[in-house]
């Protein structure tokens, strides 16, 4: 997702993508100890996704204008 598209996004599906993102990471690094994984670099994305995700929440619980 875009940082445009995070933005115009409520709270509470704000909260439910993160959570869907930190269970996304977790069942990426099952699948990359159980080497299953075919595309290692999907943690990355996915860890990137969930910091986009988490700034835009920090900035909303402080009032920061964007």
């Amino acid at each position: 997702m875009r940082v445009k598209e995070v933005r115009d996004l409520s709270a509470e599906e704000l909260n439910a993508k993160v959570a869907d993102t930190r269970k996304e990471i977790v069942e990426l690094r099952f699948q990359l100890a159980g080497r299953k994984l075919e595309n290692p670099a999907a943690i990355r994305v996915a860890r990137k996704r969930l910091s986009r995700l988490l700034t835009i929440q920090t900035e909303r619980e402080l009032g920061l204008k964007r």
